[in-house]
């Protein structure tokens, strides 16, 4: 079969490896789709503490089951698949808590594990006993089922933020994440959402969403632009859904007393500190959270909003692309040309 191979940093190729072995305990999948996450540029560029070369990557992914092993049970020749990549142990601490996603022995699909930049993939045991291959209702495309992973990862920092009915919700970041936390604040019952960038480009690609406020924060002073459309309050809810420490700077600023700041953007690794005014949040009470990824349930839940039409996935798709253009697609993506990108097996 083709895949798309990282052999080293900077080094990944479209060549012929052997389909892989599926397993008493396992199912085979041909891949439909993998979407390219900004995390795929990292790995390319920089590697991963977890990735071994040479390892197939990808983690955003859909499929149809081929081959079911004779042991495992619910699943058929022939099923709709969307794949959670983050595996926890479900035996831990916090998986017995119900926090899959702050799973102390988590692994994931692409890391440790070969990922979906590949015609087929093999997925683990551990992943189909932790809940982590969900069906695609009928009706929805296995595009949109590959890019209910970063959903899922959104719905997770909105239940961290506590977003709800009525509030003024502002992220910071117009790219696919931001464009999906657009739809999911007013889903969760958000009335006033408003979408900062710098990039009036990307403003521009993101009004498919339809946020009820754009803020150019290349042409006007963001933290003034928040405080004069809440009449000085600020928001109840920010998001930085970026990675950029001057907009988590930014976002202190913004947020409206006993509001809550979402730090989903991590920062890069060589720069993960900010000016951060402890005396803002002792006075004004406000909580600042992060977040990490998602659990199955989440990718579960994510795949029932896009089913149901609350969360329109289709329109944020900007490129398809084959695998032997894998890396076009991480070029694409990080140049911030589009929104999300995928690679398509026909």
């Amino acid at each position: 079969m083709k895949a798309a191979v990282l052999e080293a940093v900077g080094v990944m190729k479209v060549k012929d490896i052997p389909v892989p072995k599926c397993g008493d305990d396992e199912v085979l999948l041909k891949i439909a789709a993998c979407a390219v996450c900004g995390t795929d540029v990292k790995v390319y560029h920089h590697g991963h503490k977890h990735i071994r070369p040479p390892r197939v990557t990808g983690h955003e992914i859909s499929g149809t089951v081929v081959e079911v092993g004779k042991t495992v049970k619910g699943f058929k020749v022939g099923d709709r698949v969307a794949v959670a990549p983050a595996v926890p142990c479900g035996e831990c601490k916090f998986c017995r808590r119900g926090i899959q996603g702050m799973c102390d022995n988590l692994l994931a699909i692409g890391y440790q594990w070969d990922g979906g930049f590949a015609e087929y993939m093999a997925v683990p045991a551990r992943a189909l006993r932790t809940g982590c291959v969900n069906k695609v209702p009928d009706g929805m495309s296995l595009e949109e089922a590959a890019i209910a992973e970063p959903l899922a990862c959104c719905i997770n920092a909105q239940e961290l933020a506590w977003v709800g009915l009525g509030q003024t919700v502002v992220i910071i970041g117009a790219g696919p994440i931001g464009c999906f936390h657009v739809q999911l604040a007013r889903a969760n019952g958000a009335t006033n959402v408003i979408l900062v960038d710098i990039s009036a480009e990307r403003l521009a690609m993101s009004q498919i969403v339809k946020p009820d406020v754009s803020v150019d924060a290349s042409a006007t002073d963001p933290i003034k632009a928040i405080l004069d459309l809440t009449g000085g309050d600020g928001a109840d809810v920010v998001i930085t859904a970026c990675s950029s420490g001057k907009a988590q700077e930014q976002a202190l600023q913004m947020v409206a007393k006993r509001g809550v700041v979402n730090f989903f953007g991590g920062l890069p690794k060589d720069k993960p500190f900010i000016q951060f005014d402890s005396n803002l949040t002792h006075y004004r009470e406000f909580y600042v959270v992060g977040n990490h990824g998602s659990s199955p349930q989440h990718n579960q839940l994510a795949i029932n909003l896009i089913a149901s039409g609350k969360i329109n996935a289709k329109p944020l798709i900007s490129h398809r692309l084959s695998l032997a253009q894998t890396l076009e697609g991480i070029a694409l993506t990080e140049k911030a040309k589009g929104l999300k990108v995928i690679i398509k097996n026909e």
